[in-house]
């Protein structure tokens, strides 16, 4: 037990990062054929591959589950901790075909990535900026991950508002990616936008979430670039 514990929940160890780099991997594979099968006019044959991959997928997750449950000290405490949730949830509609696709959620995750910081060593910068990037380096990776984590969901969520309403504009999750990075990004060509009730809606809560967005990084190094000059002084 003690094995497994080191190798699940340690990354300091070359059993760990291999697991931790395997997991992460199937977590990006799953949403990539999460994605694809959105696509309109599949053969056959290419969506029966990618619900092999998806058997094959939820069925390592489900005993990588199974495994974080045994190993914990708090079994019940993990369950109904953050990641212990989105680790059922990534899972449990496949085993009730419920109709509700939850595999999106697996891209919260890949938040698990951020353990292994603590294995990197930066050494001390000479040039000014470079000091604040690397003040500022884990918000910075953070503030990229979740941009792209919403950038993913944005494109999702319209993908079902608007689908059914505009199955040409958005055929697809990759579709609507174009939109996603429009509206985010506050820069709204309007070659893309949505019709429906639940979609403008929609729209509405992800542009002020993009007004964040666009502030966000330009705070992150105005405060960095303020203590590396402390810090010279």
């Amino acid at each position: 037990m003690n094995r497994f514990r080191s190798i699940i929940e340690s990354c300091d160890t070359r059993w760990g990062r291999l697991f931790d780099l395997a997991i992460q991997s199937l977590i990006v594979l799953s949403l990539i054929t999460f994605s694809i099968e959105t696509l309109p006019n599949l053969s056959e044959d290419a969506r029966r591959w990618l619900r092999y991959i998806e058997i094959v997928t939820v069925i390592i997750f489900t005993l990588e589950y199974l495994l974080r449950l045994m190993i914990a000290d708090r079994r019940l405490r993990f369950a109904f901790s953050f990641f212990g949730i989105i680790d059922l949830l990534s899972i449990l509609p496949f085993y009730l075909a419920t109709g509700v696709d939850l595999r999106s959620i697996r891209a919260f995750r890949l938040l698990r990535l951020f353990r292994a910081f603590k294995l990197v060593r930066y050494s001390r910068a000479i040039r000014r900026f470079h000091r604040a990037l690397h003040i500022a380096r884990e918000e910075l990776v953070l503030y990229a991950l979740v941009t792209l984590l919403l950038l993913y969901f944005s494109a999702v969520g319209i993908y079902y508002c608007e689908n059914e309403a505009q199955p040409d504009v958005f055929a697809s999750v990759f579709d609507a990616l174009w939109w996603a990075t429009c509206t985010l990004t506050t820069v709204g060509y309007g070659d893309v936008y949505p019709i429906t009730a639940g979609g403008r809606v929609f729209t509405f809560f992800v542009l002020l979430i993009g007004l964040g967005i666009v502030a966000v990084p330009a705070g992150l190094v105005a405060s960095a670039l303020s203590k590396a000059r402390e810090l010279e002084d």
